[in-house]
């Protein structure tokens, strides 16, 4: 009998001792944020790609953000179009929502998984090195929207207290683009992130 009474409080103990474990901690939630320049490279239309852009979130308990960003095509690749024989250029975005995991933000070196949910357009527009005789402006304007996301790792470098250096691999996953010859595959695949964050992390 004492035996089955000290066994019944052993695990009444154990039971209250133990804490739940939740994404966010009970109690006071501590906030931050951060925004910053983002440059990607990545493969388009069979091409090397650059985009750059920007993304920020808000931080909350160091280790979740959420938030958005955006990225376009930076450098000149041909596409598909012609118009008076010449090759038109091509116009490639996307943006959305951002969520990411920081692991043991307060290490010099530390890991994080993020993810962008989103969409974009795809578009031609003129090469303005080019001496057009003829130009429809029309032609700039047809764009074809697409479904994106991005999923993402990063190792991440605390520089000082509000500037952080995070470095990932992603993978641009796409769909909807059929126009003008071009096919999600042209889009879609891996690329190298680099991301300066400034805040309060």
């Amino acid at each position: 009998m004492k035996k089955m009474i000290a066994l019944l409080l052993f695990i009444l103990i154990s039971s209250v001792s133990a804490q739940e474990e939740t994404l966010l901690a009970d109690g006071e939630v501590v906030h931050g944020g951060f925004g910053g320049p983002v440059i990607k490279f990545a493969q388009i239309y069979d091409n090397f790609g650059v985009l750059v852009g920007g993304r920020g979130g808000w931080i909350i308990n160091h280790c979740f953000s959420i938030g958005g960003g955006g990225y376009g095509l930076a450098n000149n690749i041909d596409g598909t179009k012609m118009f008076d024989g010449k090759k038109m250029l091509l116009n490639f975005g996307y943006g959305g929502f951002e969520m990411e995991y920081i692991a043991d933000w307060d290490k010099l070196i530390h890991f994080s998984f993020s993810c962008l949910i989103g969409a974009g357009a795809v578009s031609h527009r003129r090469n303005w090195d080019d001496d057009w005789d003829d130009w429809d402006d029309d032609a700039e304007h047809e764009a074809d929207v697409f479904f994106v996301a991005e999923p993402a790792a990063n190792i991440e470098l605390n520089i000082i207290s509000f500037f952080r250096i995070n470095l990932g691999a992603g993978y641009r996953f796409i769909s909807g683009v059929n126009e003008n010859n071009l096919k999600n595959a042209d889009f879609a695949g891996p690329s190298v992130n680099l991301t300066f964050k400034f805040g309060k992390f």
